[in-house]
C-alpha cells in the first residue's frame, strides 16, 4: 500500500509536466502509379517540461525532420513549439513553448538508482493515449544499445515498465516524483535468433539528459569532437575477406583538408584501431570512442599501416557550425 500511494503521489507531481509532441515533418515527394505526389509525414512522441521558461526535453528521433512542432498539455490544450537543438548521439532534444506552462518536472539523480527500484513511465502511448502511466522496476543499469547507425546509446537504464511507440521522450520517474530518465527505446526481440522479448525498455539517465539539455539550452547544440576522416568500418567479416590482422577498426579512405586528421600523421589507407586507451571493438565503436573525448583535447590515435602499428597525436576540433 505504501508503494502504491507513493506511485500515485509521484504521478500526480510529474504528470502535469508531461506533453505530447506533434511533429509535422518536411514534405516529401514520392513516385506513385499516378505520378509524383507530395506527402507531409506526421509523427508524435512525448516530452517533459523542465523549466518555467518553457523548455521541454524529448528524444531527437521524435523531432527529427521537423517542419513545425506542437505540444499537447496534460489538460488537452495545445501550443506551438520551436526547435532549440538536439544531439543524435544521445538521442536527446530540447524544444520550447512560449507563455506560462502548467507544471515543471524536476530532474533526480540517476547515479543512485539500483536494480529492483520502482520506476514509473509516463507518455503518450501509440500517440493516442496521452499521459499513460506504467509501473515497473529498474532492470539493469549502464546498458549499451546499438542505434543501427554506427554508434551505441551508452549508459542506458533498462526497465520493464511498459514503453510503447509514442512514449519516446517521456519521463521515467522515481517514487519521489523526480525524472531519472528519458524513455527512448524498446527491444521486442533478437532479429538473428528470432526470439521475442517482453519488458525490455530503455531510458537515457537523467545524469546525461540534464547535462545535454543544459548545453543545448545554452548553446543550441552539444559540442562533439571531430577527427575529420571519411571511413569504412572494419568488421571481422571485412578483415577476414581482406587478410587484415585486426578484427575491428576504421579504414580511412579520405581526410578532410584542415581537419585534425590532416594535421597529424594519418593518411588515406590507414586503419585506426584505437583512440586514446580504448581499442575499437564490437562493444566500442569508433564514434563512441571518439565521443568520450572533448574538443581541444590531445588524443593518441593508434593505427595500422603496411603491417606496422603506429601512433600519432591529434588535437580534436569541434564540428563546424
Amino acid at each position: 500500500l505504501e508503494t502504491s500511494s507513493a506511485v500515485v503521489d509521484a504521478v500526480a507531481r510529474v504528470r502535469p509536466a508531461v506533453v505530447t509532441v506533434l511533429n509535422t515533418q518536411r514534405a516529401q515527394r514520392i513516385l506513385t502509379f499516378w505520378g509524383v505526389r507530395e506527402i507531409q509525414p506526421k509523427s508524435s512522441g512525448s516530452g517533459v517540461i523542465i523549466s518555467a521558461e518553457g523548455y521541454i526535453v524529448t528524444n531527437n528521433h521524435v523531432v527529427e525532420n521537423w517542419q513545425t512542432l506542437e505540444v499537447i498539455y496534460a489538460d488537452g490544450n495545445k501550443a506551438p513549439a520551436r526547435f532549440v537543438g538536439a544531439d543524435q548521439y544521445a538521442d536527446t532534444a530540447v524544444i520550447k513553448v512560449d507563455g506560462p506552462v502548467p507544471a515543471v518536472a524536476e530532474f533526480g539523480d540517476s547515479t543512485v538508482l539500483k536494480p529492483g527500484e520502482t520506476v514509473i513511465a509516463i507518455g503518450s502511448a501509440l500517440g493516442n493515449f496521452e499521459n499513460t502511466v506504467t509501473v515497473g522496476v529498474v532492470s539493469a543499469l549502464e546498458r549499451s544499445l546499438d542505434s543501427g547507425k554506427g554508434y551505441a546509446l551508452e549508459g542506458m537504464i533498462q526497465t520493464d515498465a511498459a514503453i510503447n511507440h509514442g512514449n519516446s521522450g517521456g519521463p521515467l520517474v522515481n517514487l519521489l516524483g523526480q525524472v531519472v530518465g528519458i524513455n527512448t527505446a524498446i527491444v521486442r526481440g533478437d532479429q538473428t535468433s528470432g526470439d521475442v522479448a517482453e519488458g525490455l525498455g530503455f531510458a537515457i539517465p537523467s545524469a546525461i539528459a540534464s547535462d545535454l539539455s543544459a548545453q543545448i539550452i545554452q548553446k543550441g547544440y552539444v559540442e562533439r569532437p571531430l577527427l575529420g576522416i571519411r571511413y569504412q568500418m572494419i568488421t571481422p567479416e571485412v578483415a577476414g575477406a581482406n587478410g587484415l590482422p585486426m578484427e575491428w577498426g576504421v579504414y580511412i579512405y579520405d581526410i578532410e583538408p584542415g581537419s585534425p586528421a590532416a594535421q597529424s600523421d594519418l593518411q588515406p589507407g590507414d586503419i585506426i584501431t584505437a583512440i586514446g586507451n580504448e581499442t575499437i571493438s564490437a562493444e566500442i565503436s569508433y564514434i563512441n570512442a571518439l565521443n568520450r573525448h572533448k574538443v581541444g583535447e590531445q588524443v593518441t590515435i593508434t593505427f595500422w599501416r603496411n603491417g606496422r602499428t603506429l601512433t600519432t597525436e591529434v588535437i580534436l576540433a569541434g564540428h563546424p557550425r
